[in-house]
C-alpha cells in the first residue's frame, strides 16, 4: 500500500490510486506527543501528504499512523460544556432507542469518560481500549473494560454480543476501518445500532481550516464518504448529522438486514404449477421467447420435454436449442406449418405485443401470457 519512501500510494479503503492534494512541511509528528526541554535538540517536524482516492473520494494521509494509534486520549474529558453535551445526547439516545439496560460497547473508551455518561443514561455500556493506563483506570471505577483491539474481521469482542456500539472520534484514527465495521458487524445483534463520530471535513472545506490536517487523523470524512464506507460494509444510516459547533459528524447507524427471498420459492411453485397445469389441459403446448426469463422458467418449471418447441424472433437463436433443457428454438413460420393447441407467451416486455400478433392470425389456438402473477388468458 505505500512507496519505497513509506507514502500512500493506494487508498486505504478500496485500494484505488490517490493523487496528493496538499504537502506541508515541518508539520508535527503526532497530536499528543509533547517533547520535553530535553528532547528539543533532536526533535523535529516533518512532511504531511493530504491524498484523495480517485475511485472512493476519500481524503486521506499518506503518513503511517502514529505510534499510540490504538489508544485513545481525550481532551475533550476536561470541558464541562461537552460532558453537559454528552448526558443530553446519550439520554436522547437510549430513549429514543430503547437502549435501556441494553448491551453497549464502546469502541476506544480512553479512560471510561462517556462510559459513565451512557451507564447514567440507562445502558449497561462496556468498553474496550489498548492502553494498559487506562484499562486499569476504567476498572478502578468499577466499569467493566477489558484491554482490546479490533485487528481482524472475524474477532470476536469481549461480552459481544452488543445492542449497539459507539466510536467517538476515534475511528478516523484507525488505518484499517473495513475490519474494524466488519468486525462489528459481526459483534452486533441482527437489530443492531451503531453510533459514529468523526471531525466534520464538509466544514473544513467550507470554511478552509488548513490547520486541521494532523497526523493523528489518517481520514478525513464527508457526510457522503463516511456513507458510503458504512454502506459498503453493511450498515444503514438511520440519521445523520452535523453536531458540536459543526464540528463533527454524528452518524447512528443500524445493521442492514440480510435480504429475505424465501418467498421466491413458494412463488416459483405457484408459477410451475400453473405451467404444469395447463400443459396437462392441452395435448400440443409450445413456447413463445427465448429470452432469459423464459429459458429460466422452462428449466425450473422441468417442461422442457412437455412443450414441442420455443418460438423466437431472433434470427441467431433460431436452428439452436434451449440451454439445460435442450427444446428446439425456431421461427415463427415453423409454429405456422406446425401449430399447436396452446402457446405460453413468455417474452417479458414483449409479450404483449407478441400476444396482439398471435390473436390476429391465430383465432383456434389457446393463446397464454406468462405474467409476474400467473398465466392470464388472452
Amino acid at each position: 500500500m505505500h512507496n519505497k519512501f513509506g507514502r500512500l500510494r493506494a487508498c486505504r479503503l478500496c485500494g484505488s490510486n490517490v493523487e496528493v492534494l496538499l504537502k506541508y512541511n515541518n508539520m508535527p509528528k503526532a497530536a499528543q506527543n509533547f517533547p520535553s526541554e530535553e528532547d528539543l535538540k533532536e526533535e523535529v517536524g516533518e512532511a504531511l501528504e493530504v491524498c484523495e482516492c480517485k475511485a472512493c473520494g476519500m481524503v486521506q494521509l499518506s503518513n503511517d499512523p502514529v505510534d499510540y494509534y490504538k489508544e485513545v486520549i481525550r481532551a475533550s474529558a476536561f470541558s464541562e460544556e461537552m460532558k453537559s453535551f454528552r448526558v443530553e445526547q446519550f439520554r436522547s439516545l437510549v430513549s429514543r432507542y430503547g437502549l435501556e439496560r441494553s448491551n453497549v460497547v464502546e469502541i476506544g473508551c480512553g479512560k471510561g469518560e462517556f462510559l459513565e455518561l451512557m451507564n447514567d443514561a440507562g445502558a449497561n455500556a462496556c468498553g474496550i481500549e489498548y492502553s494498559n493506563d487506562s484499562v486499569r483506570d476504567c476498572n478502578k471505577k468499577g466499569l467493566s473494560v477489558s484491554k482490546f483491539y479490533i485487528e481482524d474481521e472475524h474477532t470476536a469482542i469481549p461480552y459481544a454480543p452488543f445492542d449497539c456500539f459507539f466510536i467517538m472520534n476515534f475511528f478516523e484514527h484507525l488505518p484499517d476501518p473495513n475490519t474494524v465495521l466488519r468486525a462489528l458487524h459481526l459483534n452486533l445483534r441482527e437489530d443492531g445500532l451503531g453510533i459514529i463520530e468523526v471531525p466534520n471535513f464538509d466544514m473544513i472545506i467550507k470554511k478552509n481550516m488548513f490547520s486541521e490536517f494532523i497526523n493523528d487523523h489518517l481520514f478525513y470524512f464527508t457526510e457522503k464518504t463516511l456513507a458510503s464506507l458504512l454502506e459498503r460494509n453493511g450498515f444503514e444510516i438511520i440519521e445523520c448529522s452535523e453536531i458540536w459547533y459543526d464540528y463533527i459528524i454524528s452518524a447512528i447507524i443500524k445493521k442492514r438486514k440480510k435480504l429475505d427471498l424465501t418467498r421466491f420459492k413458494s412463488h416459483q411453485e405457484f408459477i410451475n404449477k400453473q405451467l404444469e397445469d395447463h400443459i396437462e389441459k392441452h395435448k400440443r403446448v409450445a413456447v413463445y421467447g427465448a429470452g432469459h426469463q423464459a429459458l429460466a422458467s422452462i428449466a425450473l418449471a422441468k417442461i422442457g420435454d412437455k412443450i414441442e418447441y420455443v418460438v423466437d424472433d431472433a434470427p441467431f437463436k433460431q436452428g439452436k436449442y434451449t440451454p439445460a433443457t435442450h427444446v428446439p428454438i425456431v421461427s415463427n413460420n415453423y409454429l405456422k406449418s406446425h401449430p399447436v393447441d396452446s402457446i405460453i407467451i413468455m417474452a417479458a416486455s414483449y409479450s404483449d405485443e407478441v400476444a396482439r400478433k398471435l390473436k390476429n392470425n391465430y383465432e383456434n389456438m389457446s393463446i397464454v401470457i406468462l405474467r409476474d402473477s400467473g398465466l392470464e388468458p388472452i
